[in-house]
């Protein structure tokens, strides 16, 4: 595999082509996207993630960059409603097993009206390229398949890549490199 850097410079070129933001994938699949990259190298992704932001900010590109943090919609979710203290006491007191249902039940994180991708979809410009962050952070309230696949039935206005703190081989996501999540294989590998 290339050094991170290059394939950091090989996505951004990816999604700078037209071709790259039509609405259907090769075998007409919806346009989705892993970028998987090796955990301990989080740091470099954001940063990369965060000057193609300001750079794309600047209007001089023919779509808008939308950044999409997990963990940050999760978060927001609980202050705006008052939860994040009470999740603390909570999971002091019935541990992290079942604060982290109490909160995926709360967002509605299994179901098809998911909080998340209802955020997703209310907060996604037309001709935009979606990216996915803040996956290794939610772990393990959120798994990654579960938002691709809630996406994937109900989100086609835009390509979405989604930044994976680990290992996809097109069949499997392996968080951290470690951690097996379901398979997943409608979305492609976005570099190699």
């Amino acid at each position: 595999m290339a050094d991170l850097a290059e394939r950091l410079d090989q996505m951004e070129e990816a999604i700078k082509k037209p071709t790259f933001r039509q609405s259907s994938g090769r075998a007409n699949e919806v346009n989705y996207w892993v970028f998987d990259y090796p955990p301990e190298q989080e740091l470099e992704v954001r940063e990369r993630i965060k000057y193609m932001q300001n750079r794309n900010s600047k209007g001089n590109e023919e779509f808008e960059l939308v950044v999409f943090d997990l963990y940050d919609i999760i978060i927001d979710f609980l202050k705006e409603n008052d939860f994040l203290e009470d999740c603390y006491k909570f999971e002091k007191k019935k541990g992290l097993e079942k604060i982290t249902k109490a909160v995926s039940n709360s967002m509605k994180i299994n179901d098809d009206d998911s909080l998340i991708v209802q955020h997703i979809k209310d907060n996604t410009p037309d001709n935009a390229v979606v990216f996915l962050t803040g996956v290794g952070k939610c772990f393990p309230i959120l798994r990654s398949h579960k938002v691709l696949n809630n996406l994937h039935q109900s989100f086609v206005k835009a390509p979405v890549v989604m930044f994976f703190p680990g290992v996809y081989n097109e069949q499997e996501l392996i968080l951290f490199g470690e951690i097996k999540d379901d398979n997943y294989y409608r979305a492609f590998k976005l570099v190699k």
